[in-house]
């Protein structure tokens, strides 16, 4: 772990990477990873959400994007009618930062992606930084796992699909297991029961770590 966070440092110190406006690391964004929304368009929404207006263009696919919220250091974009954008800068330290940027898409159960990357964005590995938990980790502790009831339920969970949603006011990353979501209404009914509440992870020294 500190071998990571320190090649991490080093990176940013030979890049002379500091704070910055998020708005200004999204309209950087590289087209290819955004293609319904060229750079330009990008920088319109940044000025018309900064101008108190509402922040919505077509996009190259015949839809709709929308820039929902805007701070220093978090966006959160709609993609399209069924797709999030998130960003938040890390901290790190001496100034430094990584983003962390979250696509999700609703279809209709929620299903995100977490991604890492350098302010000039430079891919990172999650590892380290990051582990996505085992579908167990969603499983209420109070379920009684020799009951039939819940062998029938965990065999309706055949994927595991979780919504991840950063925090705008604080350096959280929430999992909630969206599986169920995915599920008929009355599978869904059935597992309900046994899936916990949504889980947090806290930013501390460089990685999320669940509370």
């Amino acid at each position: 772990m500190k071998q990571l966070i320190t090649a991490i440092f080093l990176t940013f110190a030979a890049l002379g990477a500091a704070a910055q406006d998020i708005a200004a690391f999204f309209v950087g964004m590289p087209d290819e990873m955004i293609p319904q929304l060229e750079d330009a368009w990008r920088k319109d929404l940044i000025d018309l959400y900064q101008a108190g207006k509402t922040a919505s263009l077509q996009n190259t696919m015949d839809g709709r994007s929308t820039l929902l919220q805007l701070t220093d250091d978090y966006l959160l974009l709609q993609t399209t009618e069924r797709s999030t954008l998130e960003m938040k800068f890390l901290p790190l330290v001496n100034g430094t930062f990584i983003v962390c940027m979250i696509t999700t898409v609703s279809a209709p159960a929620h299903d995100s992606r977490i991604a890492f990357y350098t302010t000039d964005w430079k891919p990172l590995e999650t590892t380290g930084i990051w582990a996505p938990p085992p579908r167990e980790w969603y499983i209420s502790p109070d379920a009684d796992r020799d009951s039939d009831a819940f062998r029938e339920a965990v065999s309706y969970l055949d994927i595991n699909l979780v919504h991840y949603r950063l925090s705008a006011d604080s350096l959280t990353l929430t999992a909630e297991y969206a599986t169920p979501q995915y599920l008929s209404t009355e599978e869904r009914d059935r597992v309900t029961p046994f899936v916990s509440t949504p889980k947090v992870y806290q930013w501390r020294t460089g990685r999320f770590e669940t509370e």
